[in-house]
């Protein structure tokens, strides 16, 4: 039998609650259905009977994420949160995953974007179109959750829902996998934009400085991308440049049939309109500009760019029942016990050139029954027994407060990765209890479970990783680091 999770990321877009809908009426039900909520601040609950997780904003990749590392089933299916399900949509997904061999990673659904049939597309609709004939795109791709472990799921650094698809796609078929083309398809209503929209989206060309940083110059070949404009982009705004100096007359010629040409072909084959040759008018003579801008931004910010998730750059230890013996609401830094293995298991990260921290409910604050001022002391004393750690982030909410800080939210693993400088997705995260790997889970981090008399069993089998202790768990993140280091 086929066991199939749904995760659709959303930004809390009213389209969702149709897609939904469609779900909900499906002949054949997933066996769970995740919402992962990337608005940065949620200020209402979804209206769905889901189960919702939150991203916090981070992006279509990361959201996706957070979705499918908290699936247990062989198929994750995406869905964008525009689509919408046709009555048998569902019977002719299990379909394709049934047929799909033992070494095929995913199975991508046909995606059909309905025109206008009373005039011609405009170019936005034309854009959206392009929808239909782009490979691997996750408004509709069924992936097996082992391909996506194997590759550490989307790169977090796309945050956009542009080549983030693209990019997974091309590093799961390096690994081995194949990926097929399935008999099943969504509808994707084309969305209405703002008049700038098609400056907006040029924001897309720092994607593809990323991709081109980590993949090589051959990028879009190996990724199934079409090329793009971005070579006559590069040379209108160098024509424009050239207006500034003495060969200003050919200059201004050469910018001036280049956008017209550009403009041209944008107008081809559209309803023709004022508001439509406006609108392409404006954003044709500022496209280049834009893309060039950001293609420049891109290539900076992604220079020294690794394959996704990049190296471990830092640990996260929880602090009761994995660095100290755990007593309920310690106040008393006498009180403060290390776990066998404690230290050394805290140098050798430290001489790997690891940073480290310490992330920690502490609920006794909230609940009163302990002060901020004697958690600081207790902390004090685990810093003086192991050496100071970098970052100690303590979440002194009560669970009823709903904040999102307190494990199993990602709030703790966000901020020390933010004070430490590093992406979540290079932290290794190491407690005893579920809720220490869910919180890694949720902020996109890497985990390793060290189970305690208090583990229960679900949350050992549920785990990625486990490790029977703190030097078996500082094992398995020292053989991650380049050359395997010990």
């Amino acid at each position: 039998m086929t066991s199939w999770s749904v995760v659709v990321p959303t930004v809390g877009r009213p389209a969702l609650t149709e897609l939904l809908a469609d779900l909900a009426a499906q002949p054949h039900q997933p066996d769970v259905v995740f919402v992962v909520d990337d608005r940065r601040r949620p200020d209402e609950p979804l209206p769905v009977d889901v189960v919702v997780l939150r991203s916090g904003g981070r992006g279509p990749a990361a959201a996706r994420n957070v979705g499918w590392r908290a699936a247990g089933t062989e198929w994750i299916v995406f869905l964008d949160d525009d689509v919408r399900l046709p009555a048998d949509w569902s019977e002719s997904l299990l379909a394709d995953l049934r047929a799909a061999g033992p070494e095929t990673a995913g199975v991508q659904g046909r995606i059909v974007v309905p025109l206008p049939a009373e005039r011609a597309p405009t170019d936005w609709e034309r854009s959206t179109a392009g929808l239909e004939t782009a490979e691997w795109a996750t408004a509709d791709m069924a992936y097996r959750r082992e391909a996506l472990a194997q590759v550490d799921g989307f790169d977090e650094r796309f945050p956009r829902a542009y080549r983030e698809d693209a990019e997974l796609a091309l590093r799961v078929r390096r690994h081995g996998w194949r990926l097929v083309h399935g008999r099943h398809h969504v509808v994707h209503p084309v969305r209405d934009e703002r008049f700038w929209v098609s400056l907006r989206v040029q924001r897309g060309n720092a994607d593809d400085a990323l991709f081109r940083a980590v993949h090589g110059r051959h990028w879009r070949r190996e990724a199934d991308c079409p090329p793009g404009r971005f070579r006559w982009h590069l040379a209108t705004v160098m024509a424009a440049a050239l207006t500034f100096t003495r060969f200003r007359r050919p200059a201004g010629l050469a910018w001036s049939l280049l956008t017209a040409d550009f403009l041209r072909r944008r107008l081809s084959g559209g309803p023709g309109t004022t508001d439509e040759v406006l609108r392409m008018a404006s954003t044709s003579v500022l496209i280049p500009f834009a893309a060039v801008w950001h293609r420049l931004r891109g290539t900076w910010m992604h220079r020294d760019s690794p394959v996704w998730p990049g190296p471990i750059r830092a640990v996260l230890f929880d602090r009761d029942g994995t660095l100290v013996h755990d007593v309920p609401y310690n106040g008393d830094a006498d009180r403060v016990e290390l776990v066998p293995g404690a230290r050394p298991a805290v140098e050798r990260l430290r001489t790997a050139g690891l940073q480290l921290g310490v992330v920690s409910n502490q609920s006794g604050i909230g609940r009163g029954l302990i002060t901020a001022e004697q958690v600081a002391e207790v902390n004090q004393r685990v810093d003086d027994l192991l050496g100071p750690f970098s970052t100690w982030q303590v979440c002194p909410h009560d669970s009823t407060d709903g904040c999102a800080c307190r494990k199993p939210a990602p709030g703790l693993v966000l901020a020390a990765a933010a004070e430490l400088g590093v992406r979540p997705a290079q932290i290794v995260v190491i407690g005893d209890i579920g809720s220490d790997v869910a919180a890694a889970q949720a902020a996109g981090a890497r985990s390793v479970l060290v189970p305690t008399q208090q583990t229960r069993h679900e949350e050992i089998l549920n785990a990625p990783v486990t490790a029977p202790d703190l030097e078996a768990a500082v094992d398995q993140v020292l053989s991650q680091l380049p050359g395997g280091r010990r």
